[in-house]
């Protein structure tokens, strides 16, 4: 058997390949939508990819299934109670797959979503226990997946809440404890609150140490994992519903379009969103006035998704030679209307001096100061919940970033505004989109609160 993980740190999304060495059939698994990847390495070991099974309509993420469906031939596996625009073949609960001696065998795990399924793998047929489980995003190691993603598409927290402690409790529990997992997911990702780094787990260490796990009633359950969520990027509809529909494909060889100053400049005057993927830094020094800045170094994709619209034109200043990664970063989330990138950015802004503006930075002092004076401004704090229940600067408004898009409305225009985050990583990309709607003296403070509570305020006697 060949079995390979593609883990994409950025979305900490995994991916998967099984096949058979002898016949060399092989089947990928929740895969992302830049393909190439997978169809070079089974190029390189012979294989044939003749099916790819998503193990549910993802959220987070536009999988690839159209694009190894036209490149490789592969059939689109589902679970039985999926609906497509696309031909796919349901999977029913318990149905094998032969790949040859190594045979996948399909079990039903609704509760992320209706049609979830994971996927057992045995490395020969008549092995007693599987060799492992693809979990999808049903059970993570350290979590199992959230069951409120669907409540705006139609299915309750509470119904897909039911359907999971079934899914984990009796059906994947049930499994022998030597049995490896293998999620879809792992830490960082908003499917879920507790995800863990560690990419693989096996079932008795998921039963003696995930929460969701241990034996519980139905009530318990849900209630454990429905609270403490955190936000959903707003793209993550967009996303469920256009994995379900015949869309446009990833081209790998259209290279992003470099843009002089005056196409760039006639773009944004045109309403385009400028995306700056500097670093906070880099962006405070000097940016186009209006830019969003989501920095390329994190998870840049999904906090893109959280501040722009899939139907907004986007033209983006990137880091020296990024401009290829960020284009491609942006369409694994189905972001493809990209109209370019300004060539040579730092060359380019000395001669638009009248359009550039710098982003005001505060230290803990200057805030603690600002904060005692006669206009203070409104803090505004882009963190999580459950970082904000660990603390908070008193008086601060809590809108976690992935809601201050949609909840822009909230946010005062007469005042000065002060955006803070745990570090100063999201606070430079919340400040920006606040500039970017009219909020004109906004600041972010350098360092976040971990900066807040390493510098305690101090008073005279």
């Amino acid at each position: 058997m060949f079995f390979a993980q593609y883990y994409l740190d950025c979305l900490s999304h995994a991916s998967y390949m099984i096949a058979d060495e002898t016949t060399g059939k092989a089947v990928v698994v929740d895969p992302r939508r830049d393909v190439s990847e997978y169809l070079t390495d089974a190029e390189a070991h012979g294989f044939t990819i003749e099916a790819v099974l998503n193990t549910h309509f993802h959220a987070d993420f536009l999988a690839g299934h159209l694009e190894l469906r036209d490149r490789a031939g592969a059939w689109i596996g589902y679970g039985q109670r999926a609906e497509a625009e696309y031909p796919i073949r349901k999977l029913t609960d318990g149905e094998r797959i032969s790949l040859g001696d190594v045979q996948l065998q399909i079990i039903e795990t609704p509760g992320h979503t209706p049609e979830s399924i994971s996927i057992l793998v045995y490395e020969h047929a008549d092995d007693a226990v599987p060799y492992g489980v693809l979990t999808g995003d049903a059970l993570f190691i350290g979590d199992v997946g959230r069951p409120d993603l669907l409540a705006s598409i139609g299915v309750t927290a509470d119904e897909l809440g039911s359907m999971l402690y079934d899914s984990i409790q009796n059906k994947l529990m049930a499994l022998p404890d030597a049995v490896r997992v293998f999620p879809a997911h792992g830490a960082g990702s908003a499917c879920g609150k507790n995800l863990s780094t560690q990419r693989q787990s096996t079932i008795g260490e998921q039963r003696a140490t995930n929460y969701a796990c241990r034996p519980m009633s139905e009530e318990k359950f849900v209630e454990l994992v429905t609270e403490g969520q955190p936000s959903a990027p707003a793209y993550f509809v967009y996303d469920a519903i256009l994995n379900r529909k015949e869309h446009g494909l990833f081209d790998a060889t259209a290279a992003p379009r470099p843009l002089s100053v005056e196409d760039f400049m006639e773009r944004r005057a045109a309403g385009a969103v400028v995306l700056d993927a500097r670093s906070p830094q880099d962006f405070a020094t000097g940016h186009l006035r209006g830019s969003v800045n989501v920095p390329a170094d994190g998870r840049f994709a999904e906090q893109a998704g959280m501040v722009v619209g899939p139907e907004e034109d986007v033209i983006v200043v990137a880091p020296q030679d990024r401009e290829e990664e960020i284009v491609t970063r942006l369409a694994r989330i189905g972001f493809d209307k990209v109209g370019g990138y300004l060539r040579e950015p730092e060359g380019a802004f000395p001669a638009l001096a009248d359009e550039m503006a710098q982003a005001s930075r505060l230290t803990v002092d200057e805030l603690r100061k600002a904060l005692d004076g006669d206009q203070p401004p409104l803090v505004i704090d882009v963190r999580n919940g459950s970082e904000r229940e660990e603390g908070f600067i008193e008086g601060s408004l809590h809108i976690p970033l992935a809601e201050l898009a949609r909840r822009i409305d909230e946010v005062p225009t007469d005042r000065p505004l002060v955006v803070h985050c745990a570090g100063g990583h999201r606070s430079s990309i919340g400040s920006s989109l606040l500039r970017h709607k009219g909020r004109a003296d906004v600041s972010d403070l350098l360092g976040g609160y971990g900066a807040w509570l390493a510098e305690p305020a101090t008073s005279c006697a």
